[in-house]
């Protein structure tokens, strides 16, 4: 039993950050503040601290799967194992992929930012591609609460 509560608070904590900060802080940012190249600095470090929680709380949750094997049903077990690996694979995708790219662009751009660069296209496609992947991640959230 207590590691069924655990397994629920770490689902928790992960699911809830990634919706804190795709969905609440990041677009805040940008709504508030008036420099854009500052807000996604800002979002930028949070979405790379939310990366190392989703890391932490992918290994933690899948150590806790696995001590807890005998009470849940395998299938429900390996159901919960897949959903915690792809969502772990959205966030090594979007860090380890996509992110450097984009912030390699974003200092070839200079000071003028990557909107006043010939690359701004190719940086909004990985942009979206990395927005896509954040949003089925969250989705993938909202399913590892429900299956807990």
């Amino acid at each position: 039993m207590p590691l069924t509560r655990l397994r629920w608070l770490v689902a928790a904590l992960w699911a809830g950050s990634l919706w804190t900060v795709g969905y609440l802080v990041a677009p805040t940012l940008f709504a508030i503040l008036p420099d854009r190249m500052l807000a996604g600095s800002i979002a930028g470090a949070m979405f790379r601290n939310q990366a190392w929680v989703s890391v932490a709380c992918a290994l933690l949750l899948l150590v806790l799967l696995q001590w807890g094997a005998n009470e849940l049903a395998p299938r429900r077990r390996r159901g919960l194992m897949l959903i915690a690996l792809a969502m772990l694979a959205c966030t090594l995708t979007i860090q380890l992929g996509i992110q450097p790219v984009m912030a390699a662009l974003r200092e070839a751009a200079g000071p003028a930012g990557i909107g006043a660069s010939q690359q701004s296209a190719r940086f909004g496609m990985l942009h979206g591609v990395s927005s896509v992947m954040y949003l089925i991640q969250s989705v993938l959230a909202g399913f590892l609460i429900a299956r807990q």
